[in-house]
């Protein structure tokens, strides 16, 4: 009796597991994709919306603060938003359940001006993805170009290059 009940928990965990597994493996966007539709507001009160971005080259980043991968990451994207912006790239950091205060607090410690959206929940990352942050989305005219995520976190020369192939 033991050893079937060990059979049917055994068969009904790798069942679940492997339907999660599906699920994840097929949620995240890939290039060739289109940004799906979204509406944020900005720190500094501008509405961006996924149709705006899809106007031209834009840059869509999810990152939360705490992330060492972020860290890593948000200086390089800094450095990229000065050279870039100017040049009519749009870009929209969209935080993954991080609050106003927080960000606000780390972008002043950091020097930071980018652009970023205070995001209490996961429903806009979700769109894009279900795990992992950083998340970078390069796209033209609202189809995605280029991703990059934690693994490796990207360069200013990995996203300069794929800025300028844009």
């Amino acid at each position: 009796m033991k050893i079937a009940r060990l059979i049917f928990l055994f068969f009904t965990t790798s069942l679940f597991i492997s339907c999660i597994g599906e699920d994840l493996a097929g949620a995240d966007l890939m290039v060739g994709d289109s940004i799906p539709e979204f509406v944020v507001t900005m720190n500094n009160g501008d509405v961006v919306t996924s149709k705006m971005l899809s106007e031209g080259v834009s840059c869509i980043v999810f990152f939360h603060t705490t992330c060492p991968d972020c860290q890593q990451l948000l200086p390089v994207l800094q450095q990229v938003y000065d050279e870039y912006s100017s040049a009519g790239v749009s870009f929209a950091l969209i935080s993954r359940e991080e609050e106003d205060e927080t960000i606000s607090q780390y972008w002043q410690e950091c020097g930071f001006t980018l652009p970023y959206s205070p995001q209490k929940d996961r429903n806009v990352y979700e769109l894009f993805a279900q795990m992992r942050v950083p998340r970078v989305y390069l796209n033209k005219d609202g189809i995605i170009r280029s991703v990059f995520t934690d693994d490796p976190v990207p360069g200013y020369d990995d996203l300069k290059s794929a800025l300028e192939n844009l």
